[in-house]
């Protein structure tokens, strides 16, 4: 087989953990922030954000956005610091982490980081589904230096993962409004993280086929 013709999973484990990086912080910070609650709201505090905790409140969902925000600024300037180009989803994440963040910590209200999952996906879907429309395939500007496949096969794939975006965001709405904070900061992890790798599986089966079809067809003319 072509080297073109295989995925480097490494690179994409290595990819996902590094996108996976705030949700990760934001999981660890929301534990240790309730878990060390009188501490937190000490540490809000002295940061000038004491309107972010009110007294007996559970301080974690805040102090995990003050987390998430650093951590995205972190991500973007280790990309540069390694002389890397910052891809334009980075940038957008950024944002909707800023905007959703500063409003959940400024106006007190957990509300607006919930949403901001939703709204990164739904951005997302809306990018891949209003390219379609106007004839181009943003999965196979991404992942075309990897691997050759049938214009047929580059479409299904990216209906797929527009499709899937437009799904995540309304589970996390789903499980944001129905369920506890603690119910969906466990969701925004692990089951995001669940969802997202039987996707990718189960997209990688439908890739195989055509790969190997593909090179089969391709000794076959040699």
């Amino acid at each position: 087989m072509g080297c073109k013709h295989h995925l480097n999973e490494k690179s994409i484990m290595k990819k996902l953990l590094f996108d996976l990086f705030p949700v990760i912080i934001f999981f660890i910070a929301y534990k240790i922030g309730d878990a060390n609650a009188e501490a937190t709201r000490a540490f809000m505090a002295g940061i000038g954000l004491p309107q972010a905790v009110g007294a007996g409140e559970k301080p974690g969902i805040y102090l995990a956005t003050l987390v998430a925000i650093v951590a995205s600024f972190a991500q973007i300037g280790w990309v540069k610091l390694r002389g890397h180009k910052v891809e334009i989803m980075l940038w957008v994440s950024l944002g909707i982490i800023v905007v959703f963040g500063g409003a959940t910590l400024w106006l007190h209200d957990e509300s607006f980081i919930k949403w901001k999952p939703t709204v990164l996906y739904w951005i997302f879907s809306a990018i891949i589904f209003g390219a379609a429309a106007l004839g181009r395939n943003v999965i196979r500007n991404l992942m075309g230096a990897q691997m050759e496949l049938p214009g047929p096969a580059w479409s299904r794939l990216n209906a797929s993962w527009g499709g899937f975006f437009a799904f995540m965001g309304l589970a996390n709405l789903i499980v944001a409004f129905n369920f506890s904070t603690d119910a969906w900061v466990n969701f925004k992890l692990f089951g995001s993280l669940g969802l997202m790798l039987v996707f990718v599986v189960g997209q990688s089966m439908m890739l195989t086929r055509y790969l190997n079809k593909a090179d089969l067809e391709k000794e076959e003319k040699q």
